[in-house]
Protein backbone atom coordinates (compact mmCIF):
# COMPACT_ATOMS: atom_id res chain seq x y z
CA UNK A 1 0.00 0.00 0.00
CA UNK A 2 1.14 3.55 -0.71
CA UNK A 3 0.34 6.89 0.84
CA UNK A 4 -1.16 8.24 -2.38
CA UNK A 5 -4.73 9.46 -1.85
CA UNK A 6 -7.60 7.38 -3.12
CA UNK A 7 -10.67 8.68 -4.92
CA UNK A 8 -13.94 6.94 -5.66
CA UNK A 9 -15.82 8.50 -8.58
CA UNK A 10 -19.29 7.32 -9.59
CA UNK A 11 -20.50 7.65 -13.14
CA UNK A 12 -16.81 7.53 -14.05
CA UNK A 13 -16.96 5.78 -17.41
CA UNK A 14 -17.65 8.87 -19.51
CA UNK A 15 -18.29 12.60 -19.59
CA UNK A 16 -17.64 14.66 -16.50
CA UNK A 17 -16.94 11.57 -14.40
CA UNK A 18 -14.15 10.43 -16.73
CA UNK A 19 -12.71 13.97 -16.76
CA UNK A 20 -12.71 14.05 -12.95
CA UNK A 21 -10.97 10.68 -12.90
CA UNK A 22 -8.25 11.93 -15.24
CA UNK A 23 -7.80 15.08 -13.16
CA UNK A 24 -7.33 13.09 -9.95
CA UNK A 25 -4.88 10.70 -11.63
CA UNK A 26 -2.90 13.64 -13.00
CA UNK A 27 -2.42 14.84 -9.41
CA UNK A 28 -1.07 11.47 -8.32
CA UNK A 29 -4.21 9.92 -6.85
CA UNK A 30 -5.45 6.39 -7.26
CA UNK A 31 -9.04 6.19 -8.45
CA UNK A 32 -11.85 3.65 -8.22
CA UNK A 33 -14.03 4.17 -11.29
CA UNK A 34 -17.60 3.14 -10.48
CA UNK A 35 -20.11 2.70 -13.30
CA UNK A 36 -22.80 0.28 -14.40
CA UNK A 37 -21.58 -0.59 -17.90
CA UNK A 38 -18.63 -2.51 -19.25
CA UNK A 39 -17.23 0.69 -20.78
CA UNK A 40 -15.58 1.40 -17.44
CA UNK A 41 -13.28 -1.62 -17.84
CA UNK A 42 -11.75 -0.36 -21.06
CA UNK A 43 -11.34 3.16 -19.71
CA UNK A 44 -9.59 1.97 -16.55
CA UNK A 45 -7.28 -0.26 -18.59
CA UNK A 46 -6.27 2.72 -20.71
CA UNK A 47 -5.50 4.81 -17.62
CA UNK A 48 -3.06 2.41 -15.96
CA UNK A 49 -2.64 0.58 -12.67
CA UNK A 50 -3.81 3.52 -10.57
CA UNK A 51 -7.31 3.16 -12.05
CA UNK A 52 -9.61 0.46 -10.68
CA UNK A 53 -12.83 -0.37 -12.55
CA UNK A 54 -15.85 -1.33 -10.45
CA UNK A 55 -19.16 -2.19 -12.04
CA UNK A 56 -21.95 -1.20 -9.68
CA UNK A 57 -25.40 0.36 -9.67
CA UNK A 58 -25.24 3.01 -6.95
CA UNK A 59 -29.01 2.92 -6.49
CA UNK A 60 -28.55 -0.53 -4.91
CA UNK A 61 -27.30 -0.17 -1.31
CA UNK A 62 -25.54 -3.55 -1.39
CA UNK A 63 -23.76 -2.63 -4.61
CA UNK A 64 -22.65 0.68 -3.08
CA UNK A 65 -21.31 -1.16 -0.03
CA UNK A 66 -19.45 -3.58 -2.26
CA UNK A 67 -17.94 -0.77 -4.36
CA UNK A 68 -16.46 0.89 -1.28
CA UNK A 69 -15.27 -2.46 0.10
CA UNK A 70 -13.57 -3.30 -3.21
CA UNK A 71 -11.85 0.10 -3.23
CA UNK A 72 -10.52 -0.42 0.29
CA UNK A 73 -9.37 -3.97 -0.48
CA UNK A 74 -7.42 -2.76 -3.50
CA UNK A 75 -6.03 0.54 -2.22
CA UNK A 76 -6.25 0.38 1.57
CA UNK A 77 -7.80 3.80 2.12
CA UNK A 78 -10.38 6.26 0.84
CA UNK A 79 -9.94 10.03 0.83
CA UNK A 80 -12.33 11.58 -1.70
CA UNK A 81 -15.77 10.53 -2.91
CA UNK A 82 -17.31 12.17 -5.96
CA UNK A 83 -21.02 11.47 -6.46
CA UNK A 84 -21.33 12.08 -10.18
CA UNK A 85 -23.54 9.23 -11.43
CA UNK A 86 -26.66 10.67 -12.98
CA UNK A 87 -29.73 9.62 -14.91
CA UNK A 88 -31.92 11.94 -16.97
CA UNK A 89 -35.52 11.28 -17.94
CA UNK A 90 -37.30 14.23 -19.51
CA UNK A 91 -41.00 14.91 -19.59
CA UNK A 92 -43.48 17.41 -18.23
CA UNK A 93 -45.36 16.42 -15.10
CA UNK A 94 -48.49 15.14 -16.84
CA UNK A 95 -46.54 12.93 -19.24
CA UNK A 96 -43.67 11.77 -17.06
CA UNK A 97 -43.93 8.04 -16.40
CA UNK A 98 -43.93 7.07 -12.74
CA UNK A 99 -41.09 4.60 -13.22
CA UNK A 100 -39.01 7.29 -14.95
CA UNK A 101 -39.52 9.60 -11.97
CA UNK A 102 -38.48 6.85 -9.56
CA UNK A 103 -35.42 5.79 -11.58
CA UNK A 104 -34.08 9.34 -11.62
CA UNK A 105 -34.52 9.74 -7.87
CA UNK A 106 -33.01 6.31 -7.20
CA UNK A 107 -29.81 7.08 -9.11
CA UNK A 108 -29.39 10.83 -8.57
CA UNK A 109 -30.49 11.14 -4.95
CA UNK A 110 -30.59 7.76 -3.23
CA UNK A 111 -27.40 6.68 -5.01
CA UNK A 112 -25.22 9.38 -3.41
CA UNK A 113 -26.66 8.59 0.01
CA UNK A 114 -25.88 4.89 -0.47
CA UNK A 115 -22.27 5.68 -1.38
CA UNK A 116 -21.84 8.17 1.46
CA UNK A 117 -23.20 5.75 4.04
CA UNK A 118 -20.77 3.09 2.88
CA UNK A 119 -17.81 5.50 2.71
CA UNK A 120 -18.09 7.38 6.02
CA UNK A 121 -16.07 4.92 8.15
CA UNK A 122 -13.14 5.09 5.72
CA UNK A 123 -13.34 8.84 5.14
CA UNK A 124 -13.30 9.70 8.83
CA UNK A 125 -9.95 7.95 9.36
CA UNK A 126 -8.01 10.90 7.92
CA UNK A 127 -10.73 13.46 7.34
CA UNK A 128 -11.95 13.14 3.78
CA UNK A 129 -13.95 14.99 1.19
CA UNK A 130 -17.29 14.35 -0.49
CA UNK A 131 -18.05 16.29 -3.67
CA UNK A 132 -21.56 16.00 -5.04
CA UNK A 133 -22.24 16.97 -8.64
CA UNK A 134 -25.36 19.08 -8.96
CA UNK A 135 -26.95 20.85 -11.90
CA UNK A 136 -28.22 24.32 -12.75
CA UNK A 137 -31.69 22.85 -13.15
CA UNK A 138 -31.67 22.08 -9.42
CA UNK A 139 -31.67 25.84 -8.77
CA UNK A 140 -33.43 27.22 -11.82
CA UNK A 141 -36.34 25.43 -13.46
CA UNK A 142 -36.48 24.22 -17.04
CA UNK A 143 -39.77 22.99 -18.54
CA UNK A 144 -40.00 19.24 -18.94
CA UNK A 145 -37.25 18.51 -16.43
CA UNK A 146 -39.23 17.94 -13.26
CA UNK A 147 -37.57 14.63 -12.32
CA UNK A 148 -33.97 15.71 -12.89
CA UNK A 149 -34.56 19.11 -11.30
CA UNK A 150 -36.13 17.56 -8.21
CA UNK A 151 -33.29 15.08 -7.80
CA UNK A 152 -30.61 17.75 -8.09
CA UNK A 153 -32.43 20.15 -5.76
CA UNK A 154 -32.63 17.29 -3.30
CA UNK A 155 -28.91 16.66 -3.67
CA UNK A 156 -28.26 20.28 -2.73
CA UNK A 157 -30.26 19.84 0.47
CA UNK A 158 -28.49 16.56 1.20
CA UNK A 159 -25.13 18.27 0.78
CA UNK A 160 -25.96 20.89 3.41
CA UNK A 161 -27.34 18.37 5.88
CA UNK A 162 -24.36 16.03 5.48
CA UNK A 163 -21.93 18.93 5.80
CA UNK A 164 -23.30 19.64 9.27
CA UNK A 165 -23.48 15.98 10.29
CA UNK A 166 -19.95 15.14 9.19
CA UNK A 167 -18.09 18.33 10.13
CA UNK A 168 -16.92 16.96 13.47
CA UNK A 169 -15.52 13.94 11.66
CA UNK A 170 -13.46 16.39 9.54
CA UNK A 171 -15.26 15.25 6.39
CA UNK A 172 -16.16 18.12 4.08
CA UNK A 173 -19.24 17.92 1.84
CA UNK A 174 -19.70 20.33 -1.04
CA UNK A 175 -21.73 20.67 -4.22
CA UNK A 176 -20.24 21.57 -7.61
CA UNK A 177 -22.86 22.82 -10.07
CA UNK A 178 -21.98 22.34 -13.74
CA UNK A 179 -23.81 24.38 -16.32
CA UNK A 180 -24.45 23.33 -19.89
CA UNK A 181 -21.64 20.94 -20.78
CA UNK A 182 -21.55 18.89 -23.95
CA UNK A 183 -21.71 15.28 -22.77
CA UNK A 184 -23.56 12.15 -23.83
CA UNK A 185 -26.48 13.26 -21.66
CA UNK A 186 -26.81 16.78 -23.04
CA UNK A 187 -26.27 15.56 -26.60
CA UNK A 188 -29.77 14.08 -26.36
CA UNK A 189 -31.24 17.60 -26.34
CA UNK A 190 -32.68 19.00 -29.55
CA UNK A 191 -30.71 21.63 -31.45
CA UNK A 192 -33.41 24.17 -30.65
CA UNK A 193 -33.17 23.45 -26.91
CA UNK A 194 -29.37 23.64 -27.01
CA UNK A 195 -29.46 26.95 -28.88
CA UNK A 196 -32.03 28.39 -26.49
CA UNK A 197 -29.99 27.51 -23.42
CA UNK A 198 -26.62 28.48 -24.86
CA UNK A 199 -28.01 31.91 -25.82
CA UNK A 200 -28.68 32.63 -22.15
CA UNK A 201 -25.19 31.77 -20.92
CA UNK A 202 -23.46 35.11 -20.32
CA UNK A 203 -20.11 33.67 -21.45
CA UNK A 204 -21.79 32.63 -24.69
CA UNK A 205 -20.60 29.04 -24.81
CA UNK A 206 -21.00 25.64 -23.25
CA UNK A 207 -18.52 24.42 -20.69
CA UNK A 208 -15.88 21.76 -21.21
CA UNK A 209 -15.68 18.63 -19.08
CA UNK A 210 -12.15 19.42 -17.93
CA UNK A 211 -13.30 22.82 -16.66
CA UNK A 212 -15.70 21.09 -14.28
CA UNK A 213 -13.06 18.55 -13.25
CA UNK A 214 -10.57 21.28 -12.35
CA UNK A 215 -13.04 22.84 -9.92
CA UNK A 216 -13.97 19.47 -8.43
CA UNK A 217 -10.31 18.79 -7.67
CA UNK A 218 -9.86 22.20 -6.06
CA UNK A 219 -12.98 21.75 -3.94
CA UNK A 220 -11.80 18.33 -2.80
CA UNK A 221 -8.60 19.86 -1.44
CA UNK A 222 -10.22 22.66 0.55
CA UNK A 223 -10.26 21.77 4.23
CA UNK A 224 -12.26 24.73 5.58
CA UNK A 225 -15.10 24.83 3.08
CA UNK A 226 -18.11 22.65 3.64
CA UNK A 227 -21.80 22.87 2.76
CA UNK A 228 -20.94 25.16 -0.15
CA UNK A 229 -22.49 25.23 -3.62
CA UNK A 230 -19.95 26.17 -6.28
CA UNK A 231 -21.36 27.05 -9.72
CA UNK A 232 -19.25 26.36 -12.82
CA UNK A 233 -21.77 27.49 -15.41
CA UNK A 234 -20.56 30.51 -17.34
CA UNK A 235 -22.86 32.81 -15.40
CA UNK A 236 -26.10 30.99 -16.24
CA UNK A 237 -27.42 31.18 -12.68
CA UNK A 238 -27.00 34.94 -12.82
CA UNK A 239 -29.03 35.22 -16.00
CA UNK A 240 -32.75 35.84 -15.49
CA UNK A 241 -34.00 35.03 -18.98
CA UNK A 242 -36.81 32.52 -19.44
CA UNK A 243 -35.97 29.22 -21.06
CA UNK A 244 -38.22 28.68 -24.08
CA UNK A 245 -40.35 25.55 -24.13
Amino acid sequence: MTDKPVWLVTGASRGIGAAITRQALAHGARVALVARGEQVDALAASLGDAALPIRADVSDPEAADAAVATTLAAFGRLDVVVNNAGLHRGGKAKRLAQDSWQQVLDVNLTGPLNIVRAAIPALEVRGGSIVNIGAVVGFRGFPGDVAYASSKAGLSGMTKALAIELAKKEITVNLVIPGLVLTDMTSELTEAAMASMTAQIPMGRMGAEHEIAEVVYWVSQSRYMTGAAIPVEGGLLSSFGVIAE
